[in-house]
């Protein structure tokens, strides 16, 4: 029954149809999962039924794919071979797998997990791998889809060399390919390709000798590349990274200065170098590009890098860095008073070794201290109880070293405002403000005789110097309120006079 129904289409072709739906009663109209009714609401009237009409004409489908040490759609390699296999539609709800080379099928395997497998090849041959993709409910089941693998033991072994030919300018090399192969195959003229890495076209080429002038200065990777698919290692390819220059130069950078142990960090700018010697200052040397060292001794070290070239005009060129080496600071400090005294301000003595010049004071209660003076520091808790007291000491290569103490504090919650200040006295008495001890929150409103708010302010550290928008106010009486709640959660309410002397 369509009266009145209404159809949608979407750009799938699927049909979305509105009916009336079960008007006489006692029809059975089946629904989904998640519908909004299962059964007629109403029995009085027609209700109405939504219809989702999906033409699954394509099905499932399964397209096998290989990939063999991380490069995709490889189907060549030498024996033992081991490929990775996986299905590249992905809508199956199982897979089958079978590989061609008697072992066993495998599956059928749950997606998403068995939709990819990895499989070795023990065996010389040509393999047929063949993927079932199954899916009961749709209209074909199950999609089969197949790729080859060939599996070699003709196996090329790839290397070459450079020398340079010409004069000491000149940018020209020859390049002399030393690759082998089992002789039942012997390479061809038409066995590989050079690729010079500078822009100019591949040459394809067998053992003989190649000569190649490179445009410019620089480095550049020339690659030899495997063409012949009759061994199974193609396309493996070799690289060589050759630096070309008239003369060769040594540089390096390293930060001056580090503490013990102390692994140096070397950033090697040469120019055109190819091979390296190091001699870190200290008896040890290495031939490495950037090698770690490590230094566990204090001192002052030269550090020499000979960069090496034999295809340059200068062959050899030398460059040196000298580095200090230093011991790490010792942090050290002591406080009082070491046992709880009532609302007592902390004294902190820095005992640092003389080495040490910034430091870092972290009281424990979330306040810190960042100061290169070594004079005595004060600190007031304010509230009770036991706090890890820090010191971070610094020397002049900023290598640090940091101690620690429990610091025992005993504070009694009690406030008071001061009835009378002189602003732009320059002393302790310039500011208003709350004094106490334990003060968690508070909010600290001053007024003028007209009622007009002149300062407000919710930080027990922070004053009010006598002046509104810049200008100091007159010489007057003025009141203040004051609500204040201490660490312990007790709580107490002030109200007051203040009297503003100029």
């Amino acid at each position: 029954h369509v009266d009145g129904g209404t159809s949608r289409f979407d750009q799938n072709g699927v049909i979305y149809q509105g009916v009336c739906a079960n008007c006489s009663g006692g029809a059975s109209f089946p629904t989904t999962i998640g519908a909004w009714a299962t059964t007629k609401p109403s029995s009085a009237n027609c209700n109405l039924g939504m219809v989702k009409i999906s033409m699954n004409l394509s099905g499932v489908g399964g397209s096998v794919l290989s990939s063999i040490n991380g490069v995709p759609r490889d189907s060549a390699g030498c024996v033992p071979l081991t490929v990775d296999f996986s299905d590249q539609i992905r809508n199956a709800q199982s897979y089958i797998w079978n590989f061609g080379d008697g072992s066993p099928q495998v599956g059928p395997l749950q997606a998403p997990a068995g939709s990819s497998q990895a499989h070795t090849f023990t065996a010389v041959g040509t393999y047929r791998v063949m993927l079932i993709a199954i899916d009961s409910t749709t209209c074909n089941i199950r999609d089969t889809s197949y790729i080859t693998i060939r599996v070699g033991d003709l196996e090329a072994t790839l290397n070459f060399d450079a020398i340079k030919v010409g004069a000491c300018q000149s940018f020209q090399y020859q390049f002399n390919n030393l690759s082998q192969a089992p002789p039942v195959r012997p390479l061809t003229d038409t066995s590989f390709i050079w690729n010079f890495g500078d822009g100019s076209a591949p040459v394809v080429g067998g053992l003989n000798p190649v000569t190649h002038t490179f445009p410019a200065p620089g480095t550049y990777n020339v690659v030899l590349t495997l063409r012949d698919t009759a061994y199974c290692n193609a396309p493996d390819s070799d690289t060589l990274q050759l630096s070309v220059a008239s003369s060769v130069l040594a540089d390096f950078d390293t930060p001056p200065t580090g503490c013990i142990p102390y692994t140096i960090e070397l950033d090697n700018t040469s120019v055109a170098g190819q091979t390296w010697e190091w001699d870190f200052g200290d008896g040890n040397t290495s031939t490495a590009f950037e090698p770690s060292h490590v230094y566990n001794s204090a001192g002052t070290y030269t550090i020499r890098l000979i960069a090496i070239n034999p295809n340059t005009c200068n062959v050899r060129d030398t460059a040196f860095a000298t580095i200090t080496v230093l011991d790490n600071p010792v942090a050290d400090f002591n406080f009082t008073p070491t046992t709880p005294v009532e609302n007592t301000t902390h004294i902190f003595n820095n005992l640092s070794s003389p080495d040490a010049v910034r430091f870092l004071w972290n009281f424990g209660d979330g306040d810190t201290l960042v100061t290169t003076s070594r004079a005595p520091v004060q600190h007031q808790y304010n509230s009770t109880g036991d706090f890890n007291a820090c010191l971070v000491a610094y020397n002049a290569a900023g290598c640090p070293d940091t101690t620690c103490q429990q610091v025992t504090t005993l504070v009694v919650p009690v406030v008071d405002v001061p009835n009378a200040f002189t602003p732009q006295s320059g002393d302790v008495n310039s500011k208003i403000m709350v004094r106490g001890f334990g003060i968690s929150k508070m909010r600290f409103i001053i007024w003028n005789r007209w009622g007009q708010k002149v300062f407000e302010t919710g930080n027990r550290l922070e004053g009010w110097d006598g002046r509104v928008k810049g200008q100091v106010q007159p010489m007057d009486v003025y009141a203040y309120t004051l609500d204040v709640e201490f660490f312990d959660g007790t709580k107490t309410t002030k109200k007051g006079d203040i009297t503003l002397i100029r």
